[in-house]
Parts: structure tokens; C-alpha cells; sequence
């Protein structure tokens, strides 16, 4: 499956980049001096999530658009270790930033991402997208996992400072879309016959996976009925990739027809680095 079909239909998110960074800059714009002190996630505060973001935007700029090699690991560092490193000690350096220089800045860099964005070949190769397991990856993934990772730190500053989750489809939908981009890799060590079919079904669309010799796959759906289905709401989904909430909670939420192993199998779904 070196063609990437497995991981079902590419997803466009090039034109979303502008959207989602004028709602964040304008969630921004909108906070008191308290809220930017506020904890976002455990250790960071709202102004560290902000940090991170502009890091992100540097970041991939340097990389993608200048062709500059950044940091490294470090011998016998991980993955996951490597990049929780590099983003605390960006969010350290930018503790001499203040609100007003991090906005600034941030719609300097929203505009040069999103031209990154707009102007790339959805069809062109990536770093790898680990949760995925598609390394290298095709550019359309990693450029919707971007997107993804503003979105989700946009909803941690948003509830930080007492918001509830900005949950507008027309940025939900396509990252939902790509958060079950996972599924096959989630699936990986569950057997089931070459045909079997799991559904997940949430804000009235489904997403099918289906076994085959090879692995798991999104490119094409078995006939019939699937072997299990998940029925779960939209803000359950992503907390539960993002592991806002664990399975078990996930799976509490939510309603598995069928096959009750492949199901709660599929609730191990994660759609970002971890330790």
C-alpha cells in the first residue's frame, strides 16, 4: 500500500489555514490581561499555547519554505521526547514576549503559512505523520494535520478562559476527517477476516475501515453491513484523539452496535504524538 490509498480520499485544507488563524487572532484580540496567565494545558499557559503556535508557524516556514534544517534529536532520544523538548524550550524563549508581540506576530506568520499552504502540491511527500502510520506521508496529510494542530490549541485557549469548543463545522468536519485518518493504524494488530468493516459515525457522516490481506483501509468500503459501528458525538471524537478523554470515557459516551471487541478497539484511536 506504498501508494498511500489506504489512507482513503485526500483531503484539501489548504484554503482553511486563513479561516482558522482569523479565529484564533480574533479569540486572541478579545482576552483581558488575566486570561493570558490562565493554565491551557498542564504547564503551559494560554500565552505559552500562543508561543507554541508562533513556534509552530516558524517552524515549518524555515522548513518547508526555506529549506533550513532546524534542531535534531539528540542521540538516543525519541521522537515524542525530541519534539516535547524543542517546544518547551521555544515557549521558554518567548517568556520575554508579551501579548501584543505575540499577536503581531502571529498574524505576520498566518499569512506566510497560509500562502505556504495554498501554493504546496497536495500530491507531494512529507515528514511522516507517526499516528498515522504513514512515514514518509503524502503532503495532503500533513498539511491537514497542521491544520488540526491549530484548531485543537485554539479550543484549549478557548476553554481556559471559560469558552466552550468552537464546534462550526467548516473547520470540525475536516479535522475530524483527519483525525480517522488513523483508524487503519489503530487497527493494526486487530485480526479480522479480509473483508470485515468497522463504521464510525458522527455529525450524520460515517467513515469506513476495512480489513484486508495487506492491513486496514479507508480507500474502499465491503459491501453489506459492517461488523461493528461507533456512533459518537463530534466533541467526543476529538477529545478522544487528542486524549482530552480516555477510551474508557470515549467508549462510555458512545454507542458500539456489533462487535463489541473491534469497537472499543477503534476507541484507542490517537491522533497526536504521545510519550
Amino acid at each position: 500500500m506504498a501508494d498511500f490509498a489506504w489512507l482513503g480520499e485526500p483531503i484539501d485544507a489548504r484554503k482553511l489555514f486563513q479561516p482558522e488563524r482569523a479565529e484564533l487572532l480574533a479569540l486572541l484580540g478579545g482576552l483581558d490581561a488575566a486570561d493570558w496567565s490562565r493554565t491551557a494545558v498542564p504547564g503551559w499557559s494560554v500565552r505559552d499555547v500562543a508561543a507554541h503556535l508562533l513556534g509552530d508557524d516558524y517552524g515549518r516556514l524555515a522548513r518547508d519554505r526555506d529549506g533550513h534544517g532546524g534542531p535534531r534529536p539528540r542521540d538516543g532520544e525519541d521522537l515524542a521526547g525530541f519534539i516535547h523538548r524543542i517546544n518547551q524550550e521555544w515557549v521558554d524563549a518567548c517568556a520575554r514576549l508579551s501579548p501584543r508581540c505575540l499577536i503581531d506576530t502571529l498574524t505576520l506568520t498566518g499569512d506566510q503559512i497560509a500562502a505556504l499552504w495554498q501554493g504546496s502540491d497536495p500530491d507531494g511527500r512529507s515528514l511522516g505523520v507517526s499516528w498515522a502510520g504513514a512515514d514518509p506521508a503524502p503532503l495532503w496529510l500533513d498539511c491537514a494535520r497542521d491544520l488540526t494542530e491549530y484548531w485543537v490549541h485554539r479550543q484549549q485557549i478557548r476553554e481556559a478562559v471559560g469558552l466552550r469548543p468552537d464546534l462550526d463545522e467548516r473547520l470540525l468536519l475536516p479535522v475530524l476527517d483527519t483525525f480517522l485518518r488513523a483508524l487503519p493504524f489503530t487497527l493494526r494488530d486487530v485480526a479480522a477476516v479480509p473483508g470485515t468493516r468497522l463504521d464510525v459515525n458522527t455529525l450524520g457522516r460515517t467513515w469506513r475501515v476495512t480489513a484486508t490481506a495487506n492491513g486496514w483501509s479507508l480507500a474502499e468500503a465491503s459491501a453489506g453491513e459492517p461488523a461493528a459501528m461507533v456512533h459518537v458525538e463530534a466533541d467526543t471524537l476529538w477529545r478522544l484523539c487528542t486524549r482530552g478523554i480516555e477510551p474508557e470515557d470515549a467508549i462510555a459516551r458512545s454507542r458500539i452496535e456489533g462487535d463489541q471487541r473491534l469497537g472499543r478497539a477503534a476507541c484507542r484511536i490517537v491522533s497526536i504524538i504521545r510519550d
